[in-house]
């Protein structure tokens, strides 16, 4: 996996902090740098996702595609699948994630409760890089809600 990180700023942009990621399967992510009030030149314009916005968002993307393939395999019959995470990052450099909640919700016909919970649960403990990862800093917590559809 590769992925190349290139700063926006010097190109006369409207934020001096902007960058586009261009990743090894041919996509453009932008990312911006939050405002920052005392040294404008020195933050961003608010014109994209932060950088920890784009871990977090990913975090998500990777657990809820492991849930989703968790039930589907498991026949299943899922039809939707959202998950929205909370988090709390530490006061001083490094403002690594100190704590993510990760609550799900699952839509679908004659689900399991059980089911999505051994999902979610696979997902944190086996296959979800990302939150494992996110996992050595962070106190990562996760609850559910199952939607019959």
């Amino acid at each position: 996996m590769e992925c190349t990180v290139s700063w926006t700023g010097a190109a006369g942009t409207r934020s001096g902090m902007g960058f586009v990621a261009e990743t090894g399967s041919g996509h453009v992510l932008v990312m911006d740098g939050a405002p920052d009030a005392a040294n404008p030149a020195n933050g961003g314009q608010n014109l994209a996702p932060r950088p920890m916005e784009t871990v977090l968002a990913g975090t998500g993307g990777c657990t809820a595609y492991d849930v989703v393939l968790i039930l589907k395999r498991g026949r299943h019959d899922v039809r939707g699948c959202s998950v929205k995470l909370t988090s709390e990052r530490a006061d001083t450099d490094p403002k690594v994630f100190t704590k993510i909640h990760m609550q799900f919700t699952v839509t679908g016909r004659g689900i399991p409760a059980a089911a999505v919970e051994r999902a979610i649960a696979m997902s944190h403990e086996k296959y979800c890089s990302a939150s494992i990862m996110l996992g050595k800093t962070a106190e990562i917590t996760t609850g559910f809600d199952l939607v019959e559809a």
